[in-house]
């Protein structure tokens, strides 16, 4: 099935570029099998294994996960560590997989906020994974969008402050610029799994006009198939950017 999916979304055309994930529901997932919540993060991990490699075989250029937001932080102490340990694990386990593929790591977030041994862990799999060039894979860690604007204007008010700039040059461009993702385009597909009906303070400035799905199932269910029907649904859409359809 997902083979005829993959044919379908290639002769279509317009895949998405950069697709943003919201990877929600591993605790739920663990919590309807008797499970801890851990063990549906462990589960989710085969979910992101699989939804990589299908977006490299579709031909998305960008994949940006969201893995630890600033918030989580106020998840019990035992589950923020096992996630650490967690993340730690990926970045060991799956590199020379990421490298093989082409596959081109990147975090985004306030990562030298974080413990030693994960820092160096994420510093090690992008240093690892630097010379990919048929993917690059965001994963947003200790990522907050809030806090990446505030990060953004403290750059610009820096800059004015040295007299670099002046307020008046400040426009949607040199805001951007100073952003996580500067160097990516927007993302084209957000999708968000578990059915929640919010973006929970991910890429707040980057998902002004980009497509959303939305879909119940839980993300360790989510594998290839379901991205496939998410572009699917992604590439019946008419993007405007606010300007009239052509259709009218």
């Amino acid at each position: 099935m997902s083979d005829v999916l993959l044919e379908e979304i290639k002769s279509r055309g317009r895949t998405p570029a950069h697709i943003a994930v919201i990877m929600d529901g591993n605790g739920r997932w663990a919590k309807q099998r008797g499970q801890l919540r851990i063990f549906g993060h462990r589960e989710g991990m085969k979910s992101v294994r699989e939804i990589i490699e299908s977006c490299g075989d579709v031909g998305v250029e960008i994949l940006t996960l969201y893995a630890f937001s600033s918030e989580n932080w106020n998840r019990p102490k035992l589950e923020v560590a096992a996630l650490m340990t967690l993340l730690k694990h990926y970045t060991l386990s799956e590199r020379e997989e990421l490298k093989s593929q082409g596959v081109r790591v990147r975090a985004i977030g306030r990562i030298d906020d974080l413990e030693n041994s994960a820092r160096d862990a994420i510093r090690s799999i992008e240093d690892y994974t630097a010379g990919g060039d048929r993917m690059l894979l965001n994963l947003a860690i200790n990522y907050g969008g809030r806090q990446e604007i505030v990060d953004a204007v403290r750059t610009l008010a820096g800059d004015v402050a040295r007299g670099d700039l002046s307020p008046e040059e400040i426009d949607e461009n040199l805001i951007a610029g100073c952003l996580y993702t500067s160097q990516d385009p927007d993302p084209d597909l957000l999708i968000r799994t578990s059915g929640e009906m919010r973006i929970s303070n991910f890429l707040l400035y980057q998902l002004a006009y980009t497509e959303i799905y939305v879909t119940d199932t839980l993300w360790p269910d989510f594998r290839r198939e379901n991205l496939y029907s998410a572009i699917l649904d992604y590439q019946k859409r008419e993007r405007r950017f606010g300007k009239v359809s052509s259709s009218r």
